[in-house]
């Protein structure tokens, strides 16, 4: 149940406008309201509008989807957000004198790619996913440019500064992961042929109507090659399963996938692992795994693959630790067993190296793998988050002069997102498109404690107008999850922090028992133990800060979406700590859950059963059995099409809130699915929750 925002609203920006305009509504540090001119408009409208310059300001922030090295490590190509459309557009820089100096303004100038030949600038539209052929001189990506409407595959020759783009395929559906051919004569691409929405659990659901038995049938999503000279495409994957992520061999003879039976959202969480000849549509499955598998990778010779596997709550949200396994299958042989980190990410540099990405506490490392003794070495670590591209913690890789470099995008909490490159003991700056952008980010510190015989981390924001000798309110973050974490990134997807922290807030993100960066033990210490050991963590480690910092312990609230909106119905249920509550898109009651969701497969790895044959472990976990006790004011918000957490969850929490007499409001937005793509509903839900916070937060008991 994380809620990741999805590739599509990637392009959501956010930024900050004069706090002037929000003292008069907001609740500040000192808890004191301004006073009000009796000719300004009522305070609501104040705060509405005060967001939405806020949001507007901040949309100032260009983001930046995908980031690609050329093989040679001369060239960088990335995606980023245009300044005024917000659309993506592909860039390239000359980085190969770069390696060599200290001074960054040395990079050649970025230039833009060419889009096709008659787009009217007035049209929107975007470029993205670029990847470099295996001989270095022609992209592969994805745009709308053509087609409104339609992502179609596009190829163009770098070495021809000319060259104008070439319209590679004409297909009606959702295309994603182009990947060349290591011979460069084709592309794959994952495929969904009429596809009736975008292939995501986070995106709305399709109306269930009709004969539901036949919904499975729909939109599967298969492995597609297109001929880069004739354009000719063909579909190699069965129609009856659905790919995930799949690998070439490095000979071009074979594929290896993670899928599963249709459909695609509920059944991530049972794909299996499969080899299948290119030439030949019969695939094999080499593995069944235990918890879930992401990242198939052939190794350089060909004789195994590896993977991640661990329990994942979600697809995208990897982590867990490194396999290996034979072409023929077998039992994997674990590469990092017991780590007290959680790798999200890798690749092979050799027969016998890996470079890997990992989360460790709150942070970020990139680590290289002897496979002769399993040895690690720490390359680079930061509080930050990092990506090259759709993959968790993504590094684009290529040598110069037999040098290992990198790309990648870095994002912190005090850091915009820009692409770097470089030796990983080196890294160099390669754009300053948001060196512009004049925000007020939040100051941080890395929170440790121990609960349960865990060290439990979590990373801490200070207000805008920290001064030590006030006292602040403090908001608590729950991440999605509940396999996922919150490194430093400038802003959440779903809350946005640093309008929170600019608005006068401590904010504080716990990184609790389920979470990654601490290791599969501590990840699956949450099975069957939802709202107990996570919530104590979280309430200890509020504790551990009302210990040492100016929190005011009788204005703390707690907020959170998907897995995060669930722990939020927890603690308005379960402990008093909290002065108001804010639930978005949680599950309240997961008896009834199990049977109204679209993903209930993955109950499974964190119950152990299903809830026919354990209803008593589902129902322990659940809100609704504890909101008799319920006393927190709650705000529930929900997407209208939501088929991770239907409303019908908001519903019965806010239902039972009512009759018990505990102040509560639900709000459920239109057309929207566990993720928000509409701009005016991310701000209305910010207003609704800052609003919340300001009136049940500012008296003290």
């Amino acid at each position: 149940m994380t809620s990741r925002s999805l590739k599509r609203s990637a392009g959501e920006r956010s930024g900050h406008s004069s706090l002037l305009l929000l003292c008069v509504s907001i609740v500040l540090s000192s808890g004191a309201r301004a006073q009000v001119n009796p000719q300004d408009p009522p305070a609501e409208e104040r705060t509405h509008q005060a967001i939405a310059r806020l949001y507007a300001q901040q949309s100032q922030v260009r983001s930046i989807l995908e980031v690609a090295l050329s093989p040679d490590a001369s060239t960088v190509v990335w995606s980023a957000a245009g300044s005024t459309s917000g659309r993506h557009r592909l860039y390239l820089a000359g980085v190969r004198d770069a390696s060599t100096v200290k001074d960054a303004s040395t990079i050649k100038h970025a230039s833009m790619l060419p889009l096709l030949p008659d787009i009217p600038a007035s049209r929107p539209c975007d470029q993205d996913a670029p990847q470099w052929s295996p001989d270095g001189h022609h992209i592969a990506f994805l745009s709308d440019c053509d087609e409104p409407g339609q992502v179609q595959l596009f190829v163009v020759d770098t070495a021809v500064p000319t060259s104008r783009p070439r319209r590679i395929t004409h297909l009606v559906g959702f295309l994603s992961h182009p990947q060349w051919s290591p011979d460069g004569r084709e592309i794959a691409l994952l495929y969904v042929e009429r596809a009736t929405r975008m292939p995501s659990p986070m995106a709305p659901e399709d109306k269930a109507v009709g004969v539901i038995d036949d919904l499975s049938n729909r939109d599967v999503q298969r492995l597609t090659l297109c001929n880069v000279e004739t354009g000719v495409i063909r579909q190699v994957s069965p129609s009856g399963l659905y790919l995930f992520e799949y690998d070439w061999s490095r000979d071009g003879k074979n594929f290896v996938y993670t899928a599963s039976a249709p459909p695609g959202d509920d059944n991530w969480y049972i794909a299996q692992l499969y080899t299948q000849p290119v030439d030949h549509p019969e695939p094999l499955s080499i593995y069944k795994p235990r918890l879930q598998i992401a990242l198939p990778r052939w190794s350089p010779d060909g004789k195994s693959i590896a993977f991640i596997q661990g329990l994942m709550s979600d697809e995208g949200a990897t982590g867990g630790e490194i396999y290996q396994i034979s072409k023929q299958g077998g039992e994997p042989h674990n590469l990092t067993p017991a780590r007290a980190s959680s790798p999200s990410w890798f690749t092979w540099l050799s027969d016998g190296e890996m470079l890997f990405s990992e989360f460790t506490g709150g942070s970020t490392a990139i680590c290289s793998m002897n496979l002769a003794d399993l040895k690690t070495k720490a390359l680079w670590q930061g509080d930050e988050t990092i990506h090259s591209g759709s993959e968790t913690s993504s590094v684009s890789v290529g040598r110069q002069d037999g040098v290992l470099q990198v790309a990648l995008t870095r994002i912190s909490w005090s850091l915009l997102p820009e692409v770097w490159f470089g030796p990983l003991d080196h890294l160099r700056q390669v754009t300053h498109i948001n060196a512009e952008v004049k925000l007020v980010l939040p100051r941080s510190e890395n929170i440790t404690w121990t609960e349960g015989g865990f060290t439990v981390q979590g990373w801490l924001l200070f207000p805008g107008d920290y001064d030590p000798a006030k006292t602040y309110p403090m908001l608590v973050g729950v991440h999605g999850g509940p396999a996922w974490i919150t490194t430093p990134e400038w802003k959440s997807e779903d809350f946005n922090s640093t309008l929170f922290t600019n608005l006068g807030y401590f904010v504080f993100y716990p990184n609790d028992r389920g979470s990654y960066g601490e290791g599969e033990k501590f990840t699956q210490a949450n099975r069957r133990e939802w709202g107990f050991g996570d919530l104590q963590d979280m309430v200890a480690g509020v504790d551990e800060i009302v210990k040492h910092h100016p929190v005011d312990a009788d204005r703390v609230g707690v907020f959170g979406w998907s897995y995060g909106g669930s722990t939020a119905m927890m603690a308005a249920a379960r402990t008093n700590r909290f002065r108001a509550v804010v639930a978005g898109a949680g599950a309240s009651n997961l008896q009834s859950y199990y049977g109204q969701n679209s993903i209930d497969q993955w109950m499974f790895p964190y119950f152990g059963a299903s809830v026919y044959d354990d209803p008593a472990a589902y129902m322990r976990c659940s809100a609704i059995s504890y909101v008799k006790g319920a006393k927190t004011p709650t705000l529930i918000l929900v997407g209208e099409r939501d088929g991770e957490a239907p409303p019908a969850q908001s519903f019965e929490f806010w239902h039972a809130l009512k009759e018990l007499k505990v102040p509560t409001q639900l709000v459920i937005y239109a057309d929207e699915g566990h993720s928000f793509f509409k701009e005016k509903d991310r701000i209305d839900r910010t207003w609704r929750t800052l609003r919340w916070f300001e009136e049940h937060m500012e008296a003290r008991p």
